[in-house]
């Protein structure tokens, strides 16, 4: 399953809010540096659909706040 997520680093607190069937918010409190916040959006997806982080890829937009996430179930 693919999906989009609009991604806010730099937050209070990390979350997911749902838009839509295949659209996401979400907010990580890693900085956007060297990888920090990819590693911050993976891990909070991971938890949110309850899977393991191996299980969630980014295959577009690494350097982006606009990423396309491959989920595997």
């Amino acid at each position: 399953m693919k999906v989009f997520v609009k991604v806010k680093t730099r937050a209070k607190e990390d979350k997911v809010e749902k838009i839509d069937k295949n659209h996401f918010s979400v907010w990580v409190q890693e900085r956007p540096i060297k990888g920090q916040a990819n590693r911050g959006v993976i891990r909070v997806l991971a938890d949110y659909f309850g899977i393991k982080k191996w299980q969630v890829r980014i295959v577009s937009g690494l350097t982006s706040s606009q990423k396309i996430i491959e989920i595997e179930k």
